[in-house]
């Protein structure tokens, strides 16, 4: 009979396997409803050694939000080839998965969760958007943006989490629905600002260029034009109007 023994973890891979842990535990209960003990308990180690590794749940939890934050930042990622809406149809699908495995701790980590107000965790945050925003100028090949794409483009990133923390609250609306309101979103944005300046507007033909009929912003052209009532009858001619001037 053979007697398992359990691996002695180094330091740098125990802390690690707390960080998974917890993680795993704030993506399914708000961070403050998850106790060390749980941890400790999940972990398969003591509470004591725990607190070995991190001075307190604090440390702990915005490490988590650390791996958190750097998988959501790379969730945004996608190679540069082909129609931009696809690309971006991609992109939030990736988003909304990494939204749904990760409920409240997405909530958590874009809330602030218990450390609201923290340096770290607002910094962690901008970084997220910060990455969000970078990769969708890469998309649009632009390097210094104008103060109106920059607006767009930041309006959008805004928009793609606040879509995300309301779909959390009841899941109300089919994700699928959303993922591609979202990039229609975009396409919405784009379009008013290039109403209004040229630059967007350059920008704007240069995406529709390359997009094809039945790709998703096509699909968003021809939901509005549904929306366009048909055009009536042409009136008939009105009559004459006898002339009542007087003799």
């Amino acid at each position: 009979m053979t007697t398992g023994v359990r691996r002695r973890m180094g330091v740098e891979e125990r802390k690690q396997q707390l960080i998974g842990v917890a993680l795993e535990l704030f993506s399914h209960r708000s961070p403050d409803e998850v106790s060390i003990d749980e941890i400790a308990a999940a972990a398969g180690i003591s509470r004591p050694l725990v607190y070995h590794y991190f001075p307190g749940k604090q440390s702990l939890y915005e490490a988590a939000l650390r791996r958190a934050a750097d998988e959501l930042a790379a969730r945004f990622v996608e190679p540069p080839r082909g129609p931009l809406g696809a690309r971006l149809l991609r992109v939030m699908g990736r988003f909304f998965d990494f939204v749904d495995e990760h409920g409240p701790g997405f909530a958590a980590l874009m809330r602030g969760g218990p450390a609201v107000g923290s340096s770290t965790t607002n910094a962690m945050i901008d970084e997220v958007r910060q990455a969000a925003y970078e990769q969708i100028l890469a998309h649009l090949e632009v390097g210094e943006p104008s103060a109106r794409l920059e607006l767009v483009v930041r309006s959008w990133v805004s928009l793609a989490e606040s879509t995300a923390l309301l779909w959390l609250d009841g899941r109300r609306v089919p994700r699928a629905e959303l993922e591609l309101q979202l990039v229609h979103d975009f396409a919405a944005l784009a379009a008013v600002s290039a109403a209004y300046d040229p630059g967007m507007a350059e920008i704007l033909v240069g995406i529709l260029a390359d997009e094809p009929a039945d790709g998703p912003f096509g699909d968003l052209v021809n939901r509005l034009v549904a929306l366009v009532p048909a055009p009536g009858p042409a009136p008939d001619a009105l009559p004459a109007v006898p002339d009542q001037r007087l003799p």
